[in-house]
């Protein structure tokens, strides 16, 4: 009997072709795309009426049964709302993360279960391993510019059974040629951006879609604490910015600290963004943490980051991350995810910076 896969149809070229793929390979196949977005907004960046019709015409070049399923009240309040409230309070935000999470991997793939799919499958650039004890792992996937493992640290083993990456041996290029063997429309579709529900700027956003949050004010200080201004809310300024600051200097200027107690917002040197250890909570291991004490991993502190080698020490339920190397503008409300060779073994939410 044919497993049933339902796959997550963005209307983009990766989870049209990977709907292809799994046809190809034998598998029954249908499609569900998540509307997400009011679509009279014209801010949204994705998640359009246009992507819906580009997955729907995707599926019937294909020739599956493709499905609409509404969470835009979800996405508001386990996304979109999170990350504006993230911002409010001083951090910035991965909303990527918190899409898959709650969006792709719990809801959606919930649903997919109810309508008795043996699997869900994503278009994601990542690769999912089990051992000789049936343990499941996530691991990079092949193409080290588009590998998105990064964006998955919290599968946990109940989701990554019943997930499918099937992209995860694949160059973007060759998924390309792929696409475009199958002939299918969407083959040479531009790719989304960054933050999908963001045309532009992400302060104009925030303003608009969340006027009743009061903006905690505060000074402009140097790293020597000499006040160089005042600005209207810490929810401009996210760790590393070098424009719009507000103030002016006769060398460039930095943000190095937030701070939400008293909205203090704090600029130095690029030198001063270099930090060697962080605090992290909110931790998912996929590998036993006991046997991770005191080893030496490699660690990404935001997507586009190279790996660094790190040694992690557990706290309770936080964890100290000290680096060989001085990381630069390391960001409370980022991510932090361990790697041991291609293996994810870990990941959590950077909470702290120490010099």
């Amino acid at each position: 009997m044919k497993k049933k896969v339902i796959v997550a149809m963005s209307g983009g070229v990766d989870s049209s072709t990977t709907a292809a793929l799994l046809k190809e390979q034998g598998y029954e196949v249908s499609g569900i795309t998540m509307q997400l977005w009011d679509y009279a907004d014209d801010e949204t960046g994705c998640c359009s009426l246009s992507d819906v019709f580009d997955a729907r015409q995707a599926a019937n070049q294909i020739g599956i049964k493709h499905t609409v399923v509404n969470y835009k009240e979800d996405f508001q309040n386990y996304v979109v709302n999170d990350f504006i409230d993230k911002y409010y309070n001083g951090l910035t935000p991965n909303p990527c993360i918190m899409c898959n999470e709650y969006m792709k991997f719990n809801f959606l793939l919930n649903k997919a279960l109810d309508l008795g799919a043996d699997y869900l499958a994503t278009g994601h650039y990542a690769k999912i391993s089990q051992n000789n004890r049936g343990k499941y792992f996530l691991e990079k996937g092949v193409d080290k510019f588009k590998d998105q493992s990064y964006f998955l640290f919290s599968l946990k083993q109940k989701e990554l059974s019943r997930l499918m990456f099937p992209l995860g041996g694949f160059s973007k290029s060759k998924v390309r040629e792929i696409s475009e063997g199958f002939e299918l429309s969407v083959a040479s579709k531009k790719e989304s951006q960054d933050v999908c529900f963001i045309a532009n700027d992400y302060r104009a956003f925030i303003k608009k879609n969340f006027k009743e949050q009061k903006p905690k004010i505060g000074s402009i200080k140097s790293v020597d604490g000499e006040i160089l201004g005042e600005h209207s809310g810490i929810q401009n300024f996210t760790i590393g910015q070098r424009r719009k600051l507000g103030v002016s200097n006769n060398r460039p200027l930095y943000v190095v600290s937030i701070n939400y107690k008293n909205g203090d917002v704090i600029v130095g040197d690029d030198t001063d963004l270099y930090s060697s250890e962080l605090i992290a909570t909110n931790l998912n291991w996929s590998a036993n943490p006991e046997e991770l004490a005191n080893h030496k991993l490699k660690a990404k502190i935001r997507y586009r980051s190279p790996e660094s080698f790190a040694k992690v020490n557990f706290i309770e339920d936080k964890v100290s991350v000290h680096f060989d190397q001085p990381q630069r503008a390391i960001t409370p409300g980022q991510a932090i995810v361990f790697y041991d060779d291609n293996k994810v073994v870990g990941g959590g939410w950077i909470d702290e910076v120490r010099q």
